[in-house]
């Protein structure tokens, strides 16, 4: 087993995890099977019940784990579907631990960071790499190097460094090269983050410096002197159009040939899927605008796979997606307003804040016949705004919103009712869905039977099922043997069409997610239109 293990310096948010998935990208266009692990520092369990707000978007994999948006971004470079054992963090690690104690697993002795924790942590990494049946073990350990709560992970990836073949490990780390007021690139801090790296036993082979230009060819030789790597080894990682576009950076870089050099590994295929998905992108001429209307907009990284499934739709149906983002609650707070875009999408969320805007928003869209796609908690408020304003339902609603609507549209299910953990009413990952021939679902998917993941805790309402297809919305899909409705859609609409699972999760660059793909060649159609 190869391992290469990224960590970060200086600040948060360099783009550890796109330097993680774009290394993961070169060796799979290689011929190289992948497992990518990312470690988490912080206590929580998982990504579950944080806060958009404070660390973005709930990514949720296929066994239903909830977990950081990174592990999304490695799903869609690497194109290898991943369970929640390929995140790691602090709470799990200690939960282990101590699990173990209670049992009497350590036969009395005192429970400590080192080993029995740094133990656990490589065992887990270990186990995942082996069980994955992959060459290559990619792992990003999150935060930065200085962080408190991530020392016992970074002595663990020592330790290992250690044990294994010094032929069998890669450490890359990524740092700022910030500009100064006369535009020269400083090495300072990277200096000082290799510093405080190599004070905790590590030293990395690779120095990427994260930077608004590309590095200069000064900048990386006094890198490289000072850091003690070599100048080949210092890989420029400059400001992107788009993300996509950094596994072509490091390949004009040649990363990948150090890497490969470093690793003792031979290329097998020249793949050039990526690449060509790319140009593609890059050529796109049409533009579509698009409305995203929620209430975490302040915060775009909560939105994350929705703006990349946009962007993958976009490639497909041959044009651009330019997002417009709308505040949900501004909505309710205004009279009458218009929306001078192609398409209106209402992604998913929890809680009733701007959940009014957003009926606002589907009403908009569904009265002015402007493509409309709504997610989750999206495909919810439409059915309730259908209900109250075609069905005639007046204070229809989701009992999650108002306890004592006289129309429950949106509810629990019996078997839910009454379990105080939230967790426990949860329907999370992949569920088998079963689409209805003849239906626009049909059309997109060109198949009965699919899998989505799904993050939801109510349904629409079954008792309301044939009073509201009476008025022409059509339930297009279901589960559950049919007491769960999943596609909602109006025939005689440019396109309207709402989903209660997560099509985004399981979007990728070279596959897009088929709502997405309707979606915006709707958008796209009513944009040509509009200019006739």
């Amino acid at each position: 087993m190869k391992y290469i293990v990224v960590t970060g310096g200086v600040m948060s948010g360099l783009g550890k995890g796109i330097t993680a998935a774009s290394i993961g990208r070169l060796f799979v266009d290689m011929g190289y099977k992948v497992v990518p692990i990312k470690i988490d520092p912080y206590i929580n369990i998982d990504a579950g019940t944080m806060n958009p707000f404070q660390h973005g978007e709930v990514y949720v994999l296929k066994d239903g784990t909830e977990v950081d948006l990174d592990l999304g971004h490695y799903e869609r470079f690497i194109g290898e579907e991943v369970t929640g054992d390929h995140n790691i963090t602090t709470g799990k690690i200690y939960r282990k631990v101590i699990e173990k104690e209670r049992r009497g697993d350590y036969l009395g002795q005192t429970v400590q960071i080192i080993p029995h924790v740094t133990d656990e942590i490589k065992n887990w990494v270990r186990r995942v790499a082996r069980e994955s049946n992959a060459e290559i073990c990619l792992i990003e350990i999150g935060g930065t190097v200085g962080d408190i709560e991530g020392m016992p992970f970074l002595e663990a990836i020592r330790q290992m460094h250690n044990e294994e073949r010094d032929e069998d490990f890669a450490l890359v780390h990524v740092t700022l090269v910030p500009l100064d007021a006369g535009g020269e690139q400083k090495t300072k801090p990277t200096q000082h983050s290799v510093k405080e790296l190599r004070e905790l036993g590590l030293h990395p082979d690779v120095i990427v410096g994260r930077c608004s230009e590309k590095l200069k060819p000064s900048t990386k030789k006094k890198i490289a002197l000072f850091c003690d790597v070599l100048e080949e080894a210092v890989i420029s990682n400059e400001d992107a159009e788009d993300i996509y576009e950094v596994p072509l950076i490091f390949k004009r870089e040649k990363l990948d040939e150090y890497l490969m050099k470093k690793l003792k590994l031979e290329p097998r295929d020249s793949r050039k899927e990526w690449e060509d998905m790319v140009k593609r992108m890059k050529t796109l001429y049409e533009e579509v605008s698009i409305a995203i209307v929620g209430k975490y907009v302040d915060v775009r990284d909560a939105y994350l796979s929705i703006k990349e499934a946009l962007k993958h739709g976009g490639i497909e149906a041959g044009c651009k997606v330019n997002i417009v983002w709308v505040d949900s609650e501004d909505l309710e707070e205004v009279g009458d307003f218009t929306l001078d875009v192609d398409g209106i999408l209402v992604p998913g969320g929890f809680g009733s804040r701007g959940a009014e805007g957003k009926i606002r928003a589907i009403k908009y869209a569904r009265e002015n016949d402007i493509p409309f796609l709504g997610i989750c908690f999206g495909f919810q408020l439409a059915v309730i705004e259908f209900a109250r304003n075609v069905v005639g339902l007046s204070g229809a609603n989701s009992t999650e919103l108002d306890e004592n609507t006289p129309h429950p549209v949106i509810d629990l299910l019996p078997e839910q009712r009454g379990i105080d953990e939230k967790g426990g009413t949860m329907r999370l990952g992949d569920i088998e869905v079963t689409i209805k021939p003849g239906t626009i679902a049909y059309s997109l998917y060109g198949s009965e039977k699919v899998i989505e993941r799904h993050r939801h805790r109510f349904e629409v309402n079954p008792e309301y099922i044939e009073k509201i297809e009476s008025k022409g919305l059509v339930f297009s899909a279901y589960s559950d043997g049919g007491r769960r409705m999943e596609i909602a859609e109006l025939p005689d609409h440019t396109f309207f069409f709402a989903t209660q699972f997560h099509p985004e999760f399981k979007s990728r660059p070279y596959k897009p997610s088929p709502p997405f793909v309707g979606f915006v060649k709707a958008a796209l159609k009513y944009r040509r239109e509009e200019e006739i």
